[in-house]
């Protein structure tokens, strides 16, 4: 159903945009006074006045050259589809400070919009990055991002480059039917908080085709987002593909519905993980969310379930998460990990997961001191490959009856791992996993 949904989306993006491409009026901002080298922010934002006034479909065009761009806010609602045709590089301020905002570009209350072009976003991070404490100070100077979506609904972004920004790339908050496709981010891996793509209470999300080399995570989705799609995305240098970090913040909405699949992700600090933080001020849920046909390539952490998830000590590990965990699966994922700890899945002692699969894993470790690990609860035991005849997640206290055990407990974890199988099964009172023996 949801891959349906996903082509028919694409479909009707696409026909939109020829239909827009045949009749657009065209508002190219050399018009308005605009010339490379020199300041467009004020060509941009005429054009853009005239554009979404349109009655009919309108193309704004920014065409090859460098221009500098200042702070922008485009605004509809607009008449019309409108298209923004970047084919140009914009070029933010690079001294931190200038932008007062907390984006460069915020883009907000449009629908039917197209943002198309071989043309590129260049926040030209490289200052702010040396001066960014905000992971270890809360009260620190916000940090302007790149591009801001809010309440956008049934559009497009697709060919063009987001390039060093200072802070995230793309913040989506609100939105509904919105696609990045063949969308290209690029930034160092030592770049700080330099998120891909993130979303937040938005709903028909789908990120396609996409290449993201970044410093913080690939794609991060946080508390409302539902029915997210990440398919064909090439992600690293960078920190992964997360869901969260969840259940920081009172009156978070739950997330469900997240689709990633048949990605690639190479020399990043984690591969695919759900976060949440201890000491949640009130209850979250976290649900239907999958993993499937995933190749990692040096990757540490490549599967993670991780609900002590507290950096820089922000937060007490004595008080358990109460973010709910359920129905996950991941499955078909291979490759390499940098780190012996390939799965990790600790959930929350007072709201443990529920319904987690894990299966078709085949996971080598390429450093020393043995076959690759997984973690479940406060366990250690190796990861089974062809020659592995080890139990996983093993526990000293295995009760006396299966059955019993299976009946008093809601999670059911099927691990499939080469030729090894084993069921495993989360104790609803210490939330401790067992594993069953090979068959």
């Amino acid at each position: 159903m949801v891959m349906k949904l996903s082509v028919s989306l694409i479909c009707f993006f696409l026909l939109l945009a020829q239909a827009v491409e045949i009749h657009a009026a065209i508002f190219d901002v050399t018009k308005y006074g605009a010339k490379p080298g020199g300041d467009i922010t004020q060509a941009l934002l005429s054009a853009w006045k005239d554009a979404c006034a349109s009655t009919s479909a309108s193309k704004v065009v920014i065409p090859k050259g460098t221009f500098p761009l200042n702070e922008v806010k485009i605004q509809g609602p607009c008449k019309a589809p409108v298209e923004i045709q970047l084919d140009g590089t914009l070029k933010a301020p690079a001294q931190l400070g200038i932008l007062k905002g907390d984006s460069w570009l915020t883009i907000a209350y449009i629908d039917h919009l197209t943002i198309s072009g071989s043309g590129t976003f260049d926040g030209q991070g490289a200052a702010a990055w040396a001066q960014n404490d905000c992971g270890k100070n809360p009260n620190c100077k916000a940090i302007p991002m790149n591009l801001r979506f809010n309440f956008i609904t049934n559009s497009i972004v697709r060919g063009v480059t987001s390039k060093d920004s200072k802070n995230f790339h793309v913040n989506v908050l609100g939105c509904k039917n919105f696609t990045f496709q063949h969308f290209t981010i690029s930034a160092p891996g030592t770049s700080i908080n330099t998120d891909g793509i993130h979303i937040g209470r938005s709903t028909g999300i789908n990120i396609l085709d996409t290449s993201i080399q970044t410093g913080d995570d690939c794609v991060s989705i946080g508390d409302g987002s539902q029915q997210v799609t990440v398919e064909r995305v090439t992600c690293g240098p960078g920190h992964g593909i997360s869901i969260g970090s969840l259940g920081r913040y009172p009156k978070e909405d739950p997330v469900v519905g997240i689709n990633v699949k048949n990605c690639t992700i190479s020399n990043t600090m984690n591969g695919v993980r759900v976060k949440t933080w201890p000491s949640s001020p009130a209850p979250g849920v976290a649900s239907d969310m999958h993993f499937e046909n995933i190749i990692m390539n040096n990757v540490g952490n490549p599967i993670l379930i991780d609900q002590e998830y507290c950096p820089y000590n922000q937060c007490q590990l004595k008080v358990p998460s109460k973010v709910r965990i359920s129905n996950v699966s991941f499955k078909n994922i291979r490759g390499t990990t940098s780190t012996q700890l390939a799965v990790k899945l600790v959930c929350s002692s007072s709201s443990p997961c529920q319904n987690v699969e894990v299966s078709n894993i085949d996971l080598k470790y390429t450093g020393k001191g043995g076959p690759a690990t997984s973690q479940c609860g406060s366990l250690f035991a190796p990861v089974a490959s062809e020659t592995c005849e080890i139990e996983l997640c093993t526990t000293s206290s295995m009760p006396k009856s299966m059955l019993d055990w299976y009946i008093e407990t809601h999670m059911v974890l099927q691990l499939l791992l080469g030729r090894y199988k084993a069921v495993v099964i989360d104790n609803l009172d210490n939330s401790s996993i067992v594993a069953i023996k090979q068959v």
